[in-house]
């Protein structure tokens, strides 16, 4: 794809006392869009091309690492929940002690704005990053113009779960050499994308071998998991948010199954509901242009 819109290279910010780093596409006067990431994967997994095709619709795209992950920083002083803490949850429902919340995520990226100067913003969440963006919207209405949460959901417990062979997968602990590593996460990436869409391995590889340079912190994702699985639901409080809201999920997903965007969907007061045939958990570059005119659809709906 033609790069025909201006990146500002990656640097770093003081955000919520730690440091935040992230990158932006587009004119910096331009409404802003800013994208968050999901669990254990960092801002380049918003593809450059997606981020492109954003900013084409003159947006200032921005997307950074979120904490725990990348080249932000990594809490290595906060204890790393046990593969037993989330046995225990699977099976008892018990909380796994983490050593912050999804909350707390979310006043990373208000800290991470308002270190940019951004009053407002259009916020756009896949997965975990989906939960971050649900609570942003939350605790600050007034600073987001639209929310879009993609393959994520509401934090209710009674929703149905991924499947056992996948969280197995996921659970299981990651390679330490690079070559072991990166046949292990193709194999994971390749089931979350599903079989309707064609995988692109050498895509994929590529950003999996830069983010296994760019900073490997298994450690900061099981703390990134504890914070999903103790983090309260959200569905009360999402009933009362009127942010233009778009909830876009696959009908393939084997993560985060389908149920669970229909669930956030039905939270949110006249949120958009837009249910994408064999999408898995993943963003195939097929839909990307769908999903770009979707987001700037309910852009049009919102302030900023």
């Amino acid at each position: 794809m033609t790069n025909d819109v201006s990146h500002h290279v990656a640097q770093q910010v003081e955000a919520n006392g730690l440091q935040i780093t992230y990158d932006s596409f587009g004119e910096l006067d331009n409404p802003v869009i800013v994208l968050i990431m999901g669990l254990g994967t960092q801002m380049i997994h918003w593809n450059d091309d997606f981020c492109q095709l954003l900013a084409r619709k003159n947006f200032r795209v921005i997307r950074f690492d979120n904490r725990d992950i990348g080249k932000s920083s990594w809490l290595t002083d906060y204890p790393v929940p046990s593969v037993w803490h989330f046995i225990g949850n699977a099976l008892f429902n018990k909380k796994v002690n983490a050593p912050y919340l999804l909350d707390d995520m979310a006043d990373d990226t208000l800290a991470l704005m308002d270190a940019l100067d951004i009053d407002r913003a259009h916020l756009v969440g896949a997965s975990m990053g989906g939960m971050i963006a649900q609570c942003v919207a939350l605790k600050c209405p007034e600073r987001v113009s639209s929310l879009t949460s993609i393959m994520s959901t509401t934090g209710n417990r009674s929703l149905p779960k991924a499947k056992t062979k996948v969280s197995a997968k996921l659970l299981k602990p990651l390679a330490k050499d690079v070559e072991a590593y990166v046949a292990q996460s193709l194999d994971v990436w390749k089931v979350l994308h599903g079989e309707h869409y064609s995988f692109d391995k050498v895509r994929v590889e590529k950003v999996l071998r830069e983010s296994r340079e760019r900073g490997f912190n298994p450690e900061g994702v099981a703390r990134q998991l504890s914070a999903i699985i103790d983090s309260p639901d959200r569905t009360e409080a999402l009933k009362k948010l009127q942010v233009p809201s778009l909830v876009i999920h696959g009908d393939a997903d084997v993560l985060v199954p389908v149920e669970c965007g229909i669930a956030t969907a039905e939270a949110i007061p006249n949120a958009t509901l837009k249910i994408l045939k064999g999408m898995g958990h993943t963003l195939p570059m097929q839909l990307w242009p769908q999903i770009v005119d979707d987001i700037c659809q309910v852009a049009k709906a919102g302030k900023g």
